[in-house]
């Protein structure tokens, strides 16, 4: 968990309603301390509405002020900051109000970190957390418990690798990344061919991987490094926790993707791209921008214009039956329309 203060003065409702273009109804110089729930606020926290289903949690809140459209605005009891986007809002405003703790620079007495290793005096490296030669981590840098920096590894400034985490061999990692307990960044990737014998034959795993800046990586999620050049995650890319990455993936820019998936090597997936849990992308498929994928959807084919889709597992056949029926089921709108016309006829 990162590790995180309260805002020690609040902040003042104009205060956040100016910096974040919100429309106040309330007493501009109530102030706020801590983000909460809406059943759990007391006069000191601000909230958020936004979904239907806590329609009573709002009527009944006894938060300082609740960040909500001006649809809800008369439901609120309280004092309310109006804004077109509350979820985007109540996200800057938590920000501030539990700002993160700067590193607390020094290395820890049960950290091992190598001679030659680059590490900047506003680094904080944790109990039995390892830094390996050649390392480098810039400014600012946490590394926490038990975490492991490989030989050669960058880690550029105020990033910070969670507890248990593990960044291996040659990988780059932007500024300002977030890697969470237990990631597995540039593990070998999964490549095999069989000899003449039926026994498989190790194929060397020469990439890495790239972090571009501001990337968040989930707990458990693995990476794998490129066969020969990197697999490479652009800026701003938040993954989820237990997501599989192959080698030699490309992740465009913004792109989002829920917990559960697999990525198959060499897969391309454009930039602002959301992706819902357990989504499986056949390895060499390219996705292009501005794709939304439903859950459990399997990408088989190349996706060229931007859009929504889905497509879930059908049950496990034998290929030459699951093809056939695969082929069939897209003419099955067709087809009930067809039946539906021959019925009115008849």
């Amino acid at each position: 968990m990162q590790r995180r203060s309260h805002h020690q003065r609040g902040l003042t409702l104009s205060e956040l309603a100016r910096r974040h273009d919100c429309q106040l109804r309330g007493e501009p110089g109530a102030r706020v301390h801590r983000a909460s729930s809406l059943a759990g606020a007391d006069a000191g926290s601000v909230a958020f509405f936004l979904n239907q289903a806590y329609l009573n949690d709002l009527r009944s809140t006894g938060a300082g002020a609740v960040i909500l459209s001006e649809s809800h605005a008369a439901e609120c009891p309280v004092a309310a900051l109006i804004t077109p986007d509350p979820y985007r809002v109540f996200a800057g405003v938590a920000d501030e109000l539990h700002m993160l703790l700067p590193p607390a620079a020094g290395i820890h007495a049960d950290a091992t970190v190598s001679a030659d290793a680059s590490v900047d005096g506003t680094c904080e490296v944790a109990a039995g957390a390892r830094v390996a030669a050649g390392a480098t981590l810039d400014r600012g840098v946490y590394i926490g418990p038990n975490a492991t920096v490989g030989p050669q590894a960058h880690i550029g400034a105020d990033s910070r690798i969670l507890a248990n985490s593990t960044v291996c061999e040659g990988v780059t990692i932007g500024k300002r990344c977030l890697v969470h307990p237990g990631a597995v960044l540039g593990s070998d990737g999964f490549g095999n061919a069989p000899d003449a014998g039926g026994r498989w034959r190790k194929i060397p795993q020469l990439g890495a991987v790239r972090l571009g800046d501001d990337v968040e990586i989930g707990a458990n999620t693995t990476i794998d490094r490129g066969a020969l050049e990197d697999t490479v995650i652009g800026d701003g890319v938040r993954l989820d926790n237990l997501i599989q990455i192959g080698h030699n993936v490309r992740i465009g820019e913004h792109t989002a993707m829920a917990a559960g998936c697999m990525i198959a090597g060499s897969a391309k997936i454009g930039r602002r791209c959301r992706i819902a849990g357990n989504v499986g992308v056949a390895g060499h498929i390219a996705i292009c921008d501005d794709v939304v994928l439903l859950a459990r959807t399997v990408v088989t084919r190349p996706i060229r214009k931007p859009g929504a889709y889905a497509g879930s597992m059908t049950p496990m056949e034998e290929v030459s039956s699951w093809r056939r029926n695969a082929a069939r089921f897209k003419h099955l709108d067709a087809l009930h329309k067809r039946v539906r016309r021959l019925e009115r006829s008849s």
